[in-house]
């Protein structure tokens, strides 16, 4: 095993950046108007932890999160799966979805307002609008990308169009349709974290508006840490399930 196999490896540059954080605030080479230091920040994060604020809008993010990328995430496969696999669909309704993929989503914000007011709703349609596009043009590529002999070799064993796509043609596009699900993942918590800030009381996003309205820059700063760690806690989640569901793809079989 090569020394950068090693899984402490990828936690080397985080923690150097970290200490010198550290250092260019203590010997005062950044003030703490601009920047407080990690220890501050952490300092906030055991204070908030104390009155139960941060596990509570942790939650209710985390709440409204998951909530958007299930229901963009599911409408995304179903758009993918129909679109790639029957014609007819592709040919009537891909256009259209392609376009409305290339309008940004955040930009609807004054609609979406209009339509839905300032309450859970809006935030969570933010979420999974999001969601939904990366997951349907890698569902959607993957199925046509899958290698069409394989599809000839099931047809010539007369299997079933049910066993076709589910033993041939998923597994195939299976590795695309992840690599789409860890994208929405980071286009979730970015969404998540404009659509916090439309008139909400609690969460993330509440706690990082509060704080700025009170120039508390360790809270700022933490809510940043927040997002950052709850961003790389969901593409590890979505790697262990990558190594799980591909076990026999030969870019993740274990060496």
């Amino acid at each position: 095993m090569k020394w950068y196999d090693n899984r402490l490896v990828p936690w080397v540059l985080p923690i150097f950046i970290v200490i010198l954080w550290q250092l260019l605030v203590q010997y005062k080479i950044i003030t703490t108007t601009l920047l407080p230091s990690p220890l501050e920040v952490v300092d906030a994060a055991i204070r908030l932890s104390e009155s139960g604020d941060l596990q509570t809008h942790v939650l209710i993010s985390t709440q409204r999160a998951l909530i958007g990328f299930i229901i963009g995430g599911v409408i995304g496969f179903i758009l993918g799966l129909i679109n790639g696999t029957v014609l007819f669909f592709e040919r009537t309704i891909d256009t259209t979805v392609q376009m409305i993929r290339t309008i940004p989503h955040l930009a609807l914000i004054p609609l979406v307002i209009l339509w839905f007011g300032i309450g859970e709703d809006a935030k969570i349609f933010l979420v999974a609008l999001g969601v939904m596009f990366p997951i349907y043009i890698n569902t959607f590529n993957g199925i046509k990308n899958v290698d069409r002999k394989l599809i000839e070799m099931g047809n010539v064993y007369g299997l079933s169009r049910g066993k076709l796509f589910t033993n041939i043609i998923l597994p195939g596009a299976l590795p695309s349709i992840l690599v789409g699900i860890r994208y929405a993942l980071g286009v979730m918590w970015v969404s998540l974290i404009v659509a916090e800030t439309i008139g909400t009381d609690a969460g993330i996003g509440f706690m990082a508006t509060s704080a700025r309205e009170f120039m508390q820059m360790d809270i700022i700063v933490l809510t940043i840490v927040l997002y950052a760690i709850l961003g790389k806690l969901s593409d590890l989640i979505a790697k262990l399930f990558e190594h799980r569901l591909l076990k026999w793809h030969p870019a993740f079989r274990k060496k």
